[in-house]
């Protein structure tokens, strides 16, 4: 699946980077927890999180995760934009719960496979 078509069937929004949205994705990580984003996260994964802060993007960024999709109608401030084209990460957002966002995203194909990076 591409970080386009997991947008797509999220109903989601581009906040930046959409010129990368051809990449990839095998899995997702769905936390508002930065530190079981750390514990869990695997290769070419969606990060899905209700938190909005630098921190999200900091750990996006330690963790080689190039896409994050921010749920529950969050959107990131024009800093974490600037920081995330930065680090060439791509951000979206959802207005789903994060629930419904990886049930939806599982449906569709991507799983917990991957390895892990830490």
């Amino acid at each position: 699946m591409t970080v386009a078509e997991a947008v797509k069937l999220l109903e989601g929004q581009f906040f930046s980077g959409e010129d990368k949205a051809g990449l990839e994705v095998i899995s997702a990580c769905g936390a508002d927890l930065m530190s079981d984003v750390m514990a869990f996260v695997k290769d070419r994964v969606i990060l899905l999180t209700g938190l909005v802060n630098p921190q999200v993007i900091r750990t996006a960024e330690l963790l080689d995760i190039h896409c994050i999709i921010f749920v529950r109608g969050k959107t990131p401030s024009r800093d974490m934009i600037d920081m995330a084209g930065e680090a060439d990460i791509i951000l979206a957002g959802t207005k789903l719960p994060m629930f419904l966002s990886c049930g939806k995203l599982y449906e569709a194909g991507l799983k917990t496979g991957g390895t892990r990076r830490i």
